[in-house]
This record gives C-alpha cells, structure tokens and sequence, in this order.
C-alpha cells in the first residue's frame, strides 16, 4: 500500500514501558522491524522525538525560556536517532542521522537530496533536531519532512492502536475511529498531531495513520495496507 514513509517515533516508545531514557529492548525491536520492511523494498525515513529525554516545555519558568527549551529538546532528538542508527547498523542496514542544525562531525546537515539517495539505494534515513526552529514541534517536523522526501504516508507510532473521541487510557468508553479527516480531528481536538502538523499533511496531500508500535509486527502489516490503527485524510 505504501512504497515510501516517513515513520514518526515517539520519544516515549524508545523509552520503554517507563517513557523514559532509551530501552535497549525496545530500540532492538524497533530495528529489527524497521530492516525487515527495509529488506523487503520499503523506504523509509524516521523522524524521532525527544520526549523520553527532555521536553522543551518542561524548562519554561525553570530558569531559561521557550527558544532554549526547544533548543534542549532538539538535542534529544538528535540522541535518539544516534542510538537508533547504531540499531540498525546492527542489523545490516545502512542508517545515516540527519540534523536540521549543523551538528558535524555528531551527524550529517540534513540535505533533502542526500536522505533521498540514501532511501533509494535502500539506507534509513533518520531525520533529526525537528525543524531547527523553536515553537515547532517534532510532528510538525515529521510533517515537513514527509512532505519533502515524498512519503506516501505518515505512520505515527503511538502507545495507543488508533486514534480515539477521549484518552482510551483514561476514559473506559473512549470510541476508536478507523478513519477521519483532518478537519475532523482539529474541530474535534483530538490529540493527534498539531494543528501545523495536520495542515502541512493536508496540504501534501499525506494521510496520517496512528498505531500501535508496541504490537509484534504492527508496522509490516501497515506497510502491507492491512487496515489497523486509525487512517486521518484530507
């Protein structure tokens, strides 16, 4: 269903059931799916986020303000899609780290036809540091990113298999949808990705589809099109 993605991976996800810091089960897990589809001709791009390092709100009125936060949490990023790297190298695989912000020799300036190369010649490319701006999310970034490398969809790796009407882990009557649109979802506030996000993916346009990372082989069978997680469109 889907030949190129751009896969968007919680920092939470590499954190393991605690969200936090890197599992090393998990990172395994993730890379050995990732280079099975590798293996099998799919291409794909990551974009990490850092959360299970730093968050960049979690500094504002701690000491040092917004730009610095985001700053903090971009380097997070970048230290995600470094052990995921390794992960994959691990595994056979070619994986290269991008940054949006000059970070040589700690990884490569991120040149939308260098990452285009590398997927075409079966590499992964990870796609690091958000947007390199502040006030911008990692969604937003991962948006931007799928939009340049031409991704025919968006895959959000959640902790959750789709997206829901309230948090299916608070609310015991929360109803999953198996597609939406993206006014949808803005009208609605669902907690999918920002409003940047959906308007960048809208204007591709890029479906977005959420799912569960943490099911054995949920993402083979979103590559093979089987309708798991939750499709949001234009």
């Amino acid at each position: 269903m889907y030949r190129r993605v751009l896969l968007k991976l919680s920092g939470e996800s590499l954190g393991g059931p605690a969200g936090k810091g890197i599992d090393e089960k998990s990172l395994a897990k993730y890379a050995a799916e990732i280079a099975q589809a590798v293996r099998k001709g799919y291409q794909i791009a990551i974009v990490n986020g850092g959360g299970n390092i730093f968050r960049g709100l979690q500094g504002v009125g701690k000491g040092f303000d917004r730009v610095t936060g985001d700053r903090m949490g971009m380097l997070a990023t970048v230290i995600n899609s470094l052990a995921l790297a390794g992960a994959l190298r691990s595994e056979g695989i070619d994986a290269q780290v991008f940054t949006a912000v000059q970070m040589v020799p700690v990884a490569r300036p991120y040149v939308r036809e260098d990452a285009l190369s590398l997927l075409e010649n079966g590499g992964v490319a990870i796609i690091s540091g958000g947007t390199g701006n502040p006030f911008f999310s990692t969604d937003s970034g991962a948006a931007l990113r799928a939009l340049e490398v031409g991704a025919d969809a968006l895959l959000k790796a959640t902790r959750v298999d789709g997206v829901y009407t309230a948090d299916p882990e608070k609310d015991p009557d929360a109803v999953k949808y198996e597609e939406l649109t993206f006014d949808k979802a803005l009208v609605d506030h669902l907690k999918v990705m920002d409003a940047t996000a959906f308007a960048l993916c809208e204007q591709g346009p890029v479906p977005v589809v959420v799912f569960n990372v943490s099911e054995e082989g949920a993402l083979m069978r979103v590559l093979e099109g089987e309708p798991i997680g939750t499709v949001v469109h234009a």
